[in-house]
């Protein structure tokens, strides 16, 4: 085993391909516009780039409900553009990890089209199948996460079918050895095509209970939902059946076994269950589950100091070889500086916000425009394109606020993004002032920030992969210590809009260290003064 392998402490640069760049003028992004913007996305200094699903799909719920695991959906381009890009940013440094939804296909891929004509054929029992009640209700009260119940009729088996997500995704029956069998060889065509690892997403959803027991109700003050809204039914249930089942360890040993047979792959796994933290540890633990996961737990509405340590620490205290990875936005809730920004939004907390990720204990995976510090788009009913937010609006206005359109270049249609007359989203008008361009010009700008902080986090091997602990403070301020045996650090932010003089206690300091962008801070003694949205990095000695 590797002692130190690329993706512990990487930075993973996540792509949401119908939205970074559209190189043939039809308003959707695609794969030939990630290939073009690769020398961009280099200049960020990150490890890796998770591209978001590309295969081929009827787009219902934007590629996460897919058609065909081994083919490239036309409006993205083709196998060969995927081979190019594998080759040119394998040129340049830069891993590439795909998203595997493993737990569901779309209602027209090929299986389920033959599994849904009766209950004698090949693929009869491929997915989730269920007799009704003898009233002729769903057989269980499972509910699905986009609202309503997960339970669809099919009239030529007089059966049910089992959908986790919307209707038009219908679960796999993992407890079927030919399923599994089948999924590991779809997954096993992207490691031969050479991609380096694997997101995989909704992966605790996997196995459901072989007994359809009913999930139990949840107090109303327990109905506080991770990546959906609260008002969703969803959140009314304990999901102890439809998820997180016991029998998911076996096949995530049988998908490690796999992966270990191309040395430096990596798994990512998005955990998403009622205790998401003690999944994650469970899910990593020893040496042939997965190698990473993340989950919803720093996506939330409302920043707090407090709340970031007791998350780490929680996660740290149940972690035992695991490897955890961190994010604060991604593409399915909005814009972290529309949820922790505040009403004023400053620059300098943005820069703030993807210094204290990039100094967690842990991997990273940063959501396209965080580091241009981009808003929420405001999108209209009219221009709603997520069937989540076309459901549930106006409560819940969906997840197209974070998924339009890279703004490239503030004096041209569509930011530079495309050509074409509209795009799939339009760019909002916020975005343009944050441009690419715009930045790469100002010294002082978010995205300068974050390639300085970045290229100078590279050359700290206690920030890339040394032990974290929390020292007290009061909200608002961060102090925590990062060790490594080639070095001891620790590091102080402040996320208010005032001076703090932060306590340093009797740590034996070294020096202060630059080049990371932060400047204004200063010691005095045993104290730290930190400027609004400062930060300072000290060298402790060991």
């Amino acid at each position: 085993m590797q002692t130190n392998p690329w993706w512990r402490g990487a930075v993973i640069y996540q792509v949401y391909p119908r939205s970074l760049m559209d190189s043939n003028a039809d308003g959707i992004g695609d794969l030939p516009g990630i290939i073009a913007r690769l020398d961009y996305i280099a200049s960020l200094g990150v490890d890796a780039i998770w591209i978001s699903p590309f295969f081929k799909s009827p787009m219902k719920d934007f590629g996460y409900d897919i058609s065909d695991y081994r083919d490239i959906d036309p409006i993205f381009g083709t196998l060969e553009d995927f081979d190019r890009l594998i080759e040119q940013a394998h040129a340049k440094g830069i891993k590439i990890i795909i998203d595997q939804v493993l737990s569901h296909t779309s209602d027209q891929h090929a299986w389920f089209e033959e599994s849904r004509q009766s209950r004698d054929n090949a693929k009869a029992d491929w997915y989730v199948w269920a007799d009704p009640r003898e009233d002729g209700t769903p057989p269980n009260n499972w509910l699905s996460i986009f609202g309503g119940c997960a339970w669809e009729w099919e009239p030529r088996r007089e059966q049910y079918y089992l959908h986790n997500f919307l209707k038009s995704q219908p679960d796999l029956n993992f407890h079927n050895p030919s399923v599994r069998s089948e999924i590991l060889e779809e997954v096993e065509f992207w490691l031969q095509r050479g991609v380096d690892g694997l997101r995989l997403d909704a992966i605790s959803f996997c196995f459901h209970d072989q007994q359809l027991r009913d999930n139990p109700a949840k107090p109303r003050a327990e109905r506080k939902g991770r990546g959906f809204s609260e008002d969703n039914p969803y959140a009314y249930q304990y999901h102890y059946y439809n998820n997180d089942r016991p029998e998911n360890l076996q096949f995530l040993e049988s998908l490690r076994a796999l992966m270990d047979r191309y040395p430096g792959s990596v798994t990512l796994g998005e955990i998403s269950t009622e205790d998401s933290l003690a999944t994650m540890a469970e899910y990593t633990k020893g040496n042939d589950r997965l190698h990473m996961t993340y989950s919803f737990e720093l996506l939330v509405d409302r920043f707090s100091t407090d709340y970031i340590r007791d998350t780490v620490e929680t996660l740290e205290d149940r972690l035992s070889e695991g490897w955890p990875c961190w994010a604060i936005g991604n593409h399915d809730v909005s814009r972290v500086m529309s949820r922790w920004g505040g009403t004023e939004q400053p620059d300098a907390l943005a820069k703030l916000f993807n210094a204290m990720l990039l100094s967690l204990r842990g991997s990273v995976c940063i959501y396209q425009g965080e580091e241009l510090g981009l808003p929420e788009a405001d999108i209209q009913k009219h221009e709603l394109q997520d069937p989540y937010g076309i459901a549930f609006w106006p409560r819940f206005k969906g997840r197209d606020g974070c998924r339009t359109p890279m703004p490239w270049k503030a004096d041209h249609p569509n930011a530079g993004f495309s050509t074409a007359s509209s795009t799939w989203l339009p760019v909002p008008e916020a975005h343009y002032p944050k441009a690419v361009e715009v930045q790469d010009d100002d010294p002082a700008s978010i995205l300068n920030a974050y390639r300085r902080f970045m290229a100078w986090r590279k050359d700290q091997p206690a920030l890339r992969s040394g032990d974290i602990q929390f020292l007290d403070a009061p909200e608002g301020v961060m102090l925590l210590t990062r060790r490594h045996p080639e070095q001891a650090l620790l590091v102080a932010m402040n996320f208010t809009n005032e001076p703090v003089t932060a306590d340093i206690g009797s740590f034996a300091l070294d020096q202060v260290l630059e080049g990371h962008g932060f400047e204004g801070a200063l010691r005095k003694g045993q104290h730290v003064i930190l400027p609004p949205y400062g930060a300072a990095f000290l060298g402790l000695k060991n």
